[in-house]
Parts: C-alpha cells; structure tokens; sequence
C-alpha cells in the first residue's frame, strides 16, 4: 500500500510506459468500428476545408496534394466526428450502416 502522507506521488510505482510511442499506424483497429456506422464521402460535395482530417482522432482521413480523397477504414471507428464536423452547407461526409458493405466483402 502506498502512503500518500509520507512521500506522495514520489512513492508511485512507475507504470503505463510506453517505449516506442506513435506505433498506432502498425496496427488495424478498423474492425472496432463502434456504432456499426461507417464515414462515406462525397467527393463531388467536398470543398476540401479539412475540418474532418483536423477532428480524426485515429487519423484515418487520407489526404492527397491538400485534398481530402478517402478514409483509411483500417484506422477508422466509426465515431462520426469527422461527419460533425464537415460544414452544415456541405455535407460531403455521411456515415452509413456497416451492414451495407458487409454483404460486398
């Protein structure tokens, strides 16, 4: 048991260390898709604000020559930020059930 009173967060055991931070691109997390919904885009409807690409926490909106031109469904979960965030006068992004591309795979 840790005291508090004798040494604080000094008598903490070390923990959570990461070693060889930013290995997040090595792995697919894809399949955690939660909410069963994935991001579809509209190429034609984006105006390229790359508001969805600064909101991504998983950074799995692909950018090409300062374009928005897919998303990386190996890295997406399905959050639905970046489709909040895509202006409400453009709407490019819409997410769409998983069940509709499951039958295609």
């Amino acid at each position: 048991m840790i005291d508090v009173k004798t040494g604080g967060w000094k008598t903490f055991p070390i923990g959570g260390v990461i070693p060889h931070a930013g290995t997040s691109a090595a792995y697919i997390t894809g399949d955690w898709r939660g909410g069963g919904k994935r991001p579809i885009l509209n190429l034609s409807a984006c105006v390229h604000c790359l508001h969805c690409w600064i909101s991504c926490p998983d950074s799995a909106i692909i950018i090409s020559g300062g374009k928005m031109v897919d998303f990386d469904y190996d890295h997406c979960k399905g959050c639905g930020i970046c489709a909040k965030e895509c202006p409400p006068n453009v709407k490019a992004i819409t997410m769409v059930a998983e069940e509709r591309f499951e039958a295609t795979l």
